[in-house]
């Protein structure tokens, strides 16, 4: 065999035969998921294809995340058709109020290193934190990959992500993976798969992980793998209950199609801009661009640490009077967790708005919809035109921080500036 990077060795293990880059191959699935947002056509697919049952009902999850709390009648409808096929023993559920799917399927020991998951939403390459090939599909393929457990693939090239240092104070996992979309641009990845190495990623927590690992698919990506390494094993034995198995890593002298270089000493927050993902500059750049309202959460930055990273920013400081903050647990044990460790209350007595767990304001399927001409700073994964609901309001995404430094100030401000007084 040829060395293999990553992806090839995963690709290899659900094939039973070695891969290699361009190769097509039918490979088994561990987990398909559906969203609220793509179960439903996937269903139908499901029954265009004469589904009778599925290959594992217990690796097939359907989770409610989307439309929370359910918005109308219409999508009331879509939902009931989800629990139906539930409730016919074909999948397992994860209702509404539960949690973002790319939260809680770590979180719930879905997401194994080695895995191959297949997710009904684009940002299913959050999983790959957890040194997993985890890739968004469309509803026909999840449709037949239920069916079957299996799903066809075109071995990606893989571009190789070598990190080195450590963040330093102001500076955060988004930074760097604003800066990677930035770098390689919203089609530089397109199917290719991306692994991460070097010194740096040791300093990563798996939460920064999974931060970097979503923000991805915004290059085009197929998959983007982190290693297995001591930080990502004392993670998985950290769950209820515990998580012991064998990580995948490179082979010493794989094929790479490029190297990225990655110095996270270097960098400076960054944001965004109106309206494209790539459209990346330093922070620096648009201080004093005014803000009117905040997301802070979400699957990309909904954990206990980015609200903890908020509130540290905020520091005595209240919400701009007429700034409107939204905040987003990213699942209900997280909302649960921040709800003992004081950090909602303080929030609420601080002026922000705590919404129940879901993609809700990141997309504009649920509460939370800018007025006409507003100016958004959000730690979400996407800014085009009218994502949030409205094709009048203008979106820059960020890290926690700095969207606590605009929510404290109405403009874009350096975290770093705020928390120091």
């Amino acid at each position: 065999m040829h060395p293999q990077t990553i992806a090839e060795k995963i690709l290899s293990s659900h094939t039973g035969k070695a891969v290699y880059t361009g190769d097509v191959t039918m490979a088994k699935v561990d987990v398909v998921m559906a969203t609220d947002g793509s179960g439903p056509l996937t269903l139908d697919f499901f029954q265009k294809m004469e589904g009778k049952g599925v290959f594992d009902p217990s690796r097939v999850l359907m989770v409610l995340d989307h439309y929370v709390p359910c918005p109308n009648d219409k999508v009331a409808r879509l939902h009931d058709s989800m629990r139906a096929f539930h409730e016919a023993g074909l999948c397992t559920l994860f209702d509404l109020g539960e949690g973002i799917c790319h939260q809680l399927l770590p979180e719930k020991g879905y997401i194994l290193p080695g895995s191959l998951v297949i997710g009904g939403d684009s940002h299913s390459t959050t999983y790959g934190a957890l040194n997993c090939f985890g890739t968004g599909l469309g509803s026909s393929d999840l449709a037949s990959g239920m069916i079957t457990g299996s799903v066809w693939f075109r071995v990606p090239e893989t571009i190789r992500v070598t990190i080195k240092g450590k963040l330093r104070p102001g500076t955060f996992a988004k930074d760097a993976a604003l800066w990677l979309v930035g770098k390689l641009g919203a089609a530089g990845g397109t199917y290719k798969a991306l692994e991460f190495a070097g010194p740096g990623i040791a300093s990563l927590t798996v939460s920064e992980r999974m931060t970097i690992c979503n923000l991805m698919v915004e290059t085009g990506a197929k998959c983007a793998i982190m290693p297995y390494d001591a930080v990502l094993e004392n993670h998985l034995k950290s769950l209820t209950p515990p998580i012991t198995v064998k990580g995948v890593n490179a082979d010493e002298g794989a094929t790479y199609e490029q190297e990225i270089h990655l110095d996270l000493g270097e960098l400076t927050p960054m944001v965004a801009k109106p309206h494209q993902t790539d459209n990346v500059a330093p922070l620096a750049e648009v201080v004093g661009t005014p803000i009117h309202m905040g997301v802070l959460g979400t699957c990309t930055n909904g954990r206990i640490d980015d609200l903890e990273a908020a509130l540290t920013v905020m520091g005595n400081n209240r919400v701009l009077q007429g700034f409107e903050l939204l905040v987003v647990p990213a699942s209900r044990s997280l909302y649960a967790e921040a709800s003992r460790k004081g950090i909602l209350a303080t929030f609420v007595e601080k002026g922000a708005t705590i919404l129940p767990p879901g993609c809700g304001p990141c997309c504009g399927s649920s509460p939370g919809i800018p007025s006409d001409g507003e100016n958004i700073m959000s730690t979400a994964n996407r800014n085009f035109l009218g994502r949030m609901g409205n094709v009048k309001s203008y979106i820059y995404l960020a890290s926690p921080a700095s969207v606590a430094a605009a929510a404290v100030t109405g403009k874009i401000t350096s975290p770093l500036e705020v928390a120091n007084g």
